[in-house]
């Protein structure tokens, strides 16, 4: 179920930072239930590496289908790349025919408890990351990735992959094309946002109590001081309503999510 969005001001918040924050909570952390075990066989993508210049990240492949001329770059939620992000990663392709990398900013290590996963997104190295999202984007279009030129690149993340979506979107420039976030931290600068080429479309909860209505406000505010384009979503939902390894998953939200999303990328993609 949609919501309207009241507009509401918040103090700046920093994009990268605040999932540490966060993370610290011991609210928030409760509010990650352990994900249930999955059992999953990939059908088209692999294991690769993506070369960033200082190292190589670890990531998920699925290559485009023969006619198709975009990717998705695909950013985990703070559990890390696990077999619930490669079944959506297989999922996106299977549903639009795009290539799509899923990345890992966790160098491989996956958390299976919210005290695990706390730890984890203190590990990251927000230069290290930046590189590797910057590095994908470029990767893509010149044929580097997926062994021939795409045409256009998007963004997918949730929670902890939402706010590095927005990252790689502001980050690439006119490198992508389009980026969707699901409750992750978004920028609201007007000035910084000045730099966001791509459109955004921004799914969130309205029973988040971090990502939560003054937020999106504000979010909103920023966007179009900064006269760029973006579509909300608000749903009567808590925060990672539409996660895929969340034990209260919703249903019937995240697939209207879900199908927005689809929407947003054919229209951008």
């Amino acid at each position: 179920m949609l919501i309207p969005i009241a507009l509401m001001v918040i103090g700046g918040d920093d994009c990268c930072a605040s999932m540490k924050v966060f993370a610290k909570d011991p609210g928030f952390r409760a509010e990650h239930l352990a994900p249930e075990k999955i059992s999953f066989t990939p059908q088209h993508g692999s294991v690769g590496t993506l070369d960033y210049g200082a190292g190589k990240a670890p990531v998920f492949i699925v290559p485009p289908a023969r006619k198709a001329r975009a990717a998705v770059i695909v950013i985990h939620e703070w559990w890390g790349l696990n077999d619930y992000i490669k079944r959506e990663a297989e999922r996106l392709h299977k549903d639009t025919g795009y290539g799509v990398v899923a990345i890992d900013l966790y160098g491989g290590k996956v958390a299976t408890t919210s005290e695990e996963a706390g730890k984890l997104i203190q590990t990251v190295d927000d230069a290290v990351a930046k590189a590797i999202v910057m590095a994908a984007p470029e990767q893509i279009k010149t044929g580097t990735l997926f062994g021939r030129k795409l045409d256009k690149v998007g963004t997918l993340g949730w929670c902890f992959g939402g706010g590095w979506s927005f990252q790689t979107a502001l980050l690439g420039g006119d490198k992508v094309d389009a980026c969707a976030l699901y409750y992750g931290m978004p920028e609201t600068d007007p000035v910084k946002l000045r730099d966001l080429k791509a459109p955004v479309l921004g799914i969130f909860g309205n029973q988040d109590q971090r990502l939560n209505a003054a937020l999106v406000g504000k979010f909103a505010e920023g966007m179009a001081g900064a006269a760029r384009p973006l579509e909300l979503r608000v749903y009567a939902a808590g925060h990672a309503f539409a996660n895929p390894s969340n034990p209260k998953y919703d249903k019937k939200n995240a697939e209207d999510a879900w199908q927005a999303t689809l929407v947003f990328f054919k229209r951008y993609l």
